[in-house]
């Protein structure tokens, strides 16, 4: 395929061309007929062929010039996997570590100039180094470039690697040029070898079964970028739909997705979608994405358009009645409050067991009548919650609600490890209050004399809440005072800046109010504007 529209638009099409392969005629005795050609077996690994090529020759884009990269991997004569290797001794002040190296390789061949023409086809992206591996995709910048983290497989991969190659797989891959170094391999057979981070990834990737699987149902393009599931998104999918292929009572069974702020809860929902409507023990599938945030709701719905899928935003409740009604709409995108309107007009109640709600941010939104009104329009809907704090108290009632945590959750301590969030330092701080306790009493007298016992009870229940606290005069001016002299010991001068969060905008006015008067730190408010669309609270 010619790069007229560049490398990864080009790569697009392929990719589509590949997944979902090409219908043709035939006229026939004037019998005329259509019949599907697939390029890949993806049902059937052991139908295709593999191959695998060392210092695979690609002529340079204007020149008769060439790159060879180290391992090109073939299925059916299609390039899917691009291989760069680089000696773990291979240190560069200009170009960093070894696996960095071969990560500049990969992008440097993919420039305009050099060899795009096989990346039209790679789907995969490896870079080794022995101790150090990482993959990504085509148009992967570096920062984005992942390492695969996978338990289980230990014993399969040592035995594996320690297992003796026949003698016609020695004579085959030691012939021509390599036959140098076949007393050297030979030898290294002798002592049992130990398994590597080069081993584990070329195992867990590379595999036939594996690599088709990442292939087909974990590759996005999103907004013209192109990307791959790291690892807890591919296993948490995988759970997921294990999980919910089958019916139990009627219904098939949910649960929560925990997966920490900034691992890409968004593409694992997109991923999710995905797999939900490619898995075949699953039919006539409808999916409904809730939140109970604008912003959220808005980033879903940009998301899953970004990445082509057919999705459909409600504007109102009136609206997302009409969508439920109506099984066009196969995937829709929701703010939690429009379930309201839906529920108050009775319309609408689709018993189907194959309609999956994916609830973002699933700890805030499934308590009280909420959950109530997604129930009474969706009965027998999976419910798969979303959510990346950690589920402490109550909150734990989440994971029960949903029907337990979906295994493997992803901390975030594993997301600081493996640098797709910086830590979080927290430090506790106190700020002193002064209560005086007669004279508010005394005015607390005097305003509720003429209340009733039960009226009284409620008042003071009212006013003794955390978020009422919070909004007092005195604690606000004594929490800016703290925070003030705080950023002045610690922070003035270091060109950083601060994020003050208030419980409500009367609240974060008086905060700006105090620090003005104070005078340590310059400060502005900033606000979200009310929702003043139907079915919003």
């Amino acid at each position: 395929m010619p790069l007229v529209d560049g490398l990864l638009n080009t790569n697009k099409e392929v990719y589509e061309l590949l997944t979902l392969g090409r219908s043709f005629e035939e006229t026939i005795m004037g019998d005329t007929r259509s019949f599907p050609l697939r390029f890949i077996d993806w049902s059937n690994p052991a139908n295709n062929h593999f191959h695998v090529t060392e210092e695979f020759p690609v002529e340079r884009k204007g020149s008769t010039k060439t790159r060879r990269p180290d391992l090109v991997l073939f299925v059916n004569g299609i390039p899917l996997v691009v291989i760069e290797c680089k000696r773990p001794d291979l240190h560069s002040t200009e170009y960093g570590s070894p696996v960095q190296q071969a990560i500049s390789q990969h992008l440097r061949n993919q420039q305009q100039d050099e060899v795009p023409a096989l990346f039209i086809h790679a789907q995969l992206l490896l870079a080794l180094a022995q101790n150090d591996a990482m993959y990504a995709t085509v148009g992967t910048p570096p920062s984005f470039w992942s390492q695969w983290k996978e338990e289980g497989d230990e014993a399969e991969l040592r035995a594996l690697k320690n297992s003796p190659l026949t003698i016609a797989q020695r004579d085959a891959l030691f012939a021509d040029r390599f036959r140098y170094v076949r007393a050297f391999f030979e030898q290294q057979e002798q002592q049992p070898m130990q398994v590597n981070e080069q081993d584990q990834l070329l195992y867990r990737l590379c595999r036939p079964e594996r690599l088709l699987e990442l292939v087909q149902r974990y590759v996005l393009f999103d907004a013209g970028e192109k990307k791959v599931a790291r690892y807890q998104q591919y296993f948490t999918v995988k759970s997921t739909v294990e999980r919910v292929s089958h019916l139990q009572e009627g219904r098939r069974p949910g649960g929560v997705i925990w997966h920490t702020q900034g691992s890409g809860k968004s593409l694992t929902m997109v991923l999710l979608a995905k797999a939900i409507a490619m898995e075949p023990s699953i039919r006539n599938q409808r999916v409904v994405l809730v939140t109970d945030r604008i912003d959220l709701d808005d980033q879903l719905y940009r998301t899953f358009k970004n990445c082509d899928a057919e999705v459909v935003q409600a504007r109102s409740g009136k609206h997302l009645a009409e969508l439920l009604r109506e099984p066009k709409a196969r995937i829709i995108t929701t703010l939690m409050q429009k379930f309201e309107a839906v529920s108050k007009r009775g319309q609408v109640v689709d018993e189907s067991a194959e309609i999956f709600v994916l609830v973002d941010e699933s700890h805030r939104s499934q308590y009280g009548a909420g959950n109530v009104r997604m129930l009474k329009v969706l009965p027998n809907a999976c419910f798969l919650g979303f959510t990346g704090t950690p589920l402490l108290g109550k909150e734990k009632n989440t994971a029960r609600k949903f029907g337990g945590i979906i295994r493997p959750a992803y901390t975030i301590g594993q997301a600081v490890e493996d640098g797709a969030v910086v830590p979080l330092l927290y430090e506790g701080r106190h700020v002193v209050q002064e209560v005086d306790n007669k004279t508010m009493d005394t005015f607390f007298d005097m305003v509720s004399e003429p209340l009733t016992t039960y009226q009284l009870a409620d008042l003071k229940k009212k006013f003794s809440r955390a978020d009422q606290l919070n909004e007092a005069e005195q604690k606000i001016l004594r929490t800016a005072w703290d925070v003030s002299k705080h950023w002045q010991a610690n922070w003035k001068g270091s060109g950083f800046k601060a994020q003050l969060t208030a419980p409500s905008k009367v609240a974060a006015l008086k905060y700006k109010q105090y620090l003005d008067e104070i005078g340590i730190v310059t400060s502005a408010v900033v606000m979200s504007p009310p929702d003043t669309r139907e079915g919003a609270r």
